[in-house]
């Protein structure tokens, strides 16, 4: 548990340049602009000192904590940061037992910073629903997963949310620049020089995220050796060896959303579809299977019997990877993915299904009819088992009869479209029941 007031320490070159340059004012802050630019809710109620319960959600590195900083800063009341990774119960009941004393006692009120609220679980999450709903004290929750995912629906409804945007390659520029000219919490009293193509390579490998921009910066700076002049320059080259890889970041929800884009896109014959699979595979770090089941999926729920065939290629790819393995299976998993795009789309059998669910809750229970009942036994006559029509002796093999509970008898469930092979199936549909078109 931290009672924070981030004051600023007598040697801040004894700290890490992100936590240095670490804004202390909403003017200082960059990005989020939708959020606290000028004359917007959060800026007013950061500067009025009226924060009420909140929750930011973001990406790392986008400002959240960072948010949490200024608003300590603004604040008359106590400002108290706990971690959600080591916090306990009695970890937050020791701080709302305090809000509660320092309410009564001095009419002073308390903040609380939960940050990775998502790691709460919900027993730790409802131990703060009371003080929240009393107002004991003023939460202020931050988490890089969905909240409607991570949070108890209780704790989201007595919060504003407020989501916060991937910051862009010119912010981390900016916060770049903003520490080579100050001299006292940046490396301005260095004699140092960053090329701009230095400076843009390590605003576009961190990706959005400052604090990775600023320490590769300092870590080219630290490490390069100097001139004979005393200067030190920051090159390409220096730079690139500071960062390497860009950050992708892949919390459950990001993935979540990664694999609907992926199955939307093959419903919309996207090869989208192969771009997210890929994209989530070789920068996520997520398990092919996870896309080549939902893909299984999808070549039944959104093309069917429209093209039989993909799903004869998806499970086929998913075979070929079991046997084959990650890289090699790449190319038959991406031929599978790119047949189901590229196959006519119809979500007949989906709709069949609801049709039938339907019919359940208006039937109750279905008696099965006379005429299709188990006959092969001595007795079945006599029960009233007969009546059943042999398809196969009949011209086409077929016969008119009912096979659905009596109170169905006259529904029809599976309507083929015209898509694809499936209209085969639907002309054959139109002769059985004497139409023509």
């Amino acid at each position: 548990m931290d009672l924070f007031s981030f004051q600023a320490e007598s040697e801040p070159r004894g700290r890490l340049l992100a936590d240095r340059m670490r804004p202390e004012t909403l003017d200082e802050y960059i990005g989020q602009e939708h959020v606290v630019g000028p004359g917007k809710l959060l800026r007013r109620a950061i500067e009025g000192d009226v924060v009420s319960s909140i929750l930011l959600f973001g990406p790392p590195g986008c400002g959240k904590t960072t948010l949490a900083h200024i608003i300590s800063k603004q604040t008359q009341g106590d400002f108290v940061r706990l971690n959600a990774v080591d916090a306990s119960v009695k970890d937050v009941r020791e701080v709302i037992e305090r809000a509660e004393s320092s309410k009564n006692m001095y009419g002073r009120k308390t903040i609380l910073f939960l940050d990775e609220v998502h790691r709460f679980n919900s027993a730790r999450q409802d131990a703060l629903l009371p003080a929240v709903e009393r107002g004991i004290i003023v939460f202020i929750g931050a988490t890089t997963e969905n909240p409607f995912h991570s949070v108890n629906g209780a704790l989201l409804s007595r919060s504003t949310l407020f989501r916060l945007e991937p910051l862009t390659k010119e912010h981390s520029l900016a916060a770049m620049r903003r520490a080579l000219a100050d001299p006292v919490k940046g490396l301005g009293f260095m004699k140092l020089q960053a090329d701009e193509e230095a400076l843009e390579h390590i605003a576009a490998m961190a990706n959005g995220d400052i604090r990775r921009a600023l320490t590769a910066l300092e870590l080219a700076a630290v490490t390069t050796p100097s001139e004979l002049d005393g200067t030190v320059r920051v090159t390409l080259e220096v730079a690139v060896e500071s960062i390497r890889q860009p950050t992708v970041q892949a919390d459950e929800s990001t993935q979540y959303d990664v694999l609907s884009a992926f199955h939307k896109s093959i419903r919309g014959s996207s090869d989208a579809a192969l771009f997210w699979f890929l994209y989530a595979v070789e920068k996520l770090g997520m398990d092919p299977m996870v896309f080549l089941r939902r893909l299984t999926v999808a070549c039944s729920e959104d093309i069917g019997l429209a093209n039989p065939q993909a799903m004869v290629q998806a499970v086929s790819a998913m075979e070929a990877y079991h046997r084959i393995g990650w890289p090699e299976a790449k190319y038959i998993v991406a031929q599978a993915i790119l047949f189901a795009v590229e196959s006519p789309k119809s979500n007949a059998i989906a709709v069949t299904i609801g049709k039938i669910m339907s019919a359940f809750d208006a039937v109750k229970s279905a008696e099965v009819p006379l005429h299709l009942r188990d006959a092969h036994y001595s007795g079945a006559q006599k029960l009233g088992h007969v009546g059943y029509k042999y398809p196969h002796d009949y011209p086409g093999h077929y016969v008119e009869q009912s096979y659905f509970p009596d109170k169905l008898s006259s529904s029809v469930f599976y309507e083929a479209t015209e898509q694809g092979m499936e209209d085969k199936i639907r002309q054959n549909q139109l002769r059985r029941r004497g139409k023509r078109e």
